[in-house]
């Protein structure tokens, strides 16, 4: 992480608090087939989605990418799609005590993430093709990236995604329309960097915090910010066996968590992100109205796969 406080305090809000945030598998792509299944009915009141309707989401997107790439001729094993508890990791502050205490910082889930790099079947068969049809496994998967769809965003700056592939057939046929939920999307959850500097300007975040940090030091965890632990949580294990590491870390959580129930440090941060963030969105109601309403759509899409 980078050394100013500020960024880094900012970086972890935006982990955490970005009610708009989404962990999709697979790598951006984007265009939809004709193929089409139940769509939301008319006039679905439009909201944002729980954590295991996004579980729901993201394990139909799985399955209809391992459709496509077996229709291309490749096989395919849905990868793994992050659970409800680990959805909850990386945040600003962790609040949860008894999340704190099974999981601690999510360490857990990063451990089994890199294994799923290192080893998943896709990945050892993708290695194995020769370099032709590596070439048009790739291709099939995430789309040629001659073709792409661009979204300038409102903080600045753009971001594009290929129009083809199996990611593009999927989320096309889930969404309804890949273009449309791509520009919605990205436009959304891009929003971070216009309000996250004034939370934490907040004088009710930086109250929160203060009070928090007395109860660490009172704890026997000499921390300033929730932020300060994330940024020296590798340090503090060095050198543990695995094991280890776990039990400190869930220790620390545990202390964290009980702090910031104490001082309502986690209900301060996450109200004043969703103050913020409306005020943000005033500017974007046709794409957040769009957003919430596609994903609506593909839930009822999702439990017809």
């Amino acid at each position: 992480m980078r050394g100013k406080k500020a960024i880094l305090l900012s970086v972890a809000l935006v982990l955490c608090l970005t009610t708009g945030c989404e962990t999709g598998s697979g790598s951006p792509t984007g265009t939809e087939r004709p193929h089409q299944e139940k769509a939301a009915a008319p006039g679905t009141p439009v909201r944002d989605l729980t954590a295991a309707e996004e579980v729901e989401i993201d394990r139909a997107e799985e399955e209809l990418v391992r459709r496509c790439m077996r229709r291309e001729g490749f096989h395919y094993w849905a990868g793994p799609v992050a659970g409800i508890a680990e959805r909850k990791a990386g945040g600003y502050v962790v609040d949860d005590v008894e999340w704190a205490r099974r999981y601690g910082y999510g360490r857990s889930f990063d451990v089994a993430a890199e294994k799923e790099r290192r080893s998943h079947p896709n990945i050892t068969y993708a290695g194995a093709l020769p370099e032709k049809q590596r070439v048009r496994y790739s291709r099939a998967l995430d789309g040629d990236f001659d073709d792409t769809l661009t979204v300038e965003l409102p903080s600045g700056g753009s971001v594009r995604t290929p129009r083809t592939g199996c990611y593009a057939e999927a989320r096309g046929q889930l969404y309804g329309d890949y273009p449309t939920w791509f520009r919605a999307r990205k436009t959304v959850t891009s929003l971070t960097p216009l309000y996250v500097p004034r939370i934490l300007r907040d004088e009710r975040l930086v109250t929160a915090v203060t009070a928090w940090s007395h109860c660490m030091k009172d704890s026997g965890e000499p921390f300033e910010s929730p932020d300060d632990i994330r940024r020296q949580r590798a340090g503090l294990v060095k050198g543990m066996s695995e094991p280890q590491a776990r039990e400190a870390e869930s220790a620390l959580a545990v202390t964290e968590a009980e702090c910031a129930r104490k001082t309502s440090l986690g209900k301060i941060a996450r109200a004043l992100e969703k103050e913020y963030r409306e005020r943000a969105l005033r500017d974007y109601s046709k794409e957040f109205t769009t957003y919430q309403r596609m994903r609506m759509s593909a839930l009822a899409r999702a439990g017809n796969i």
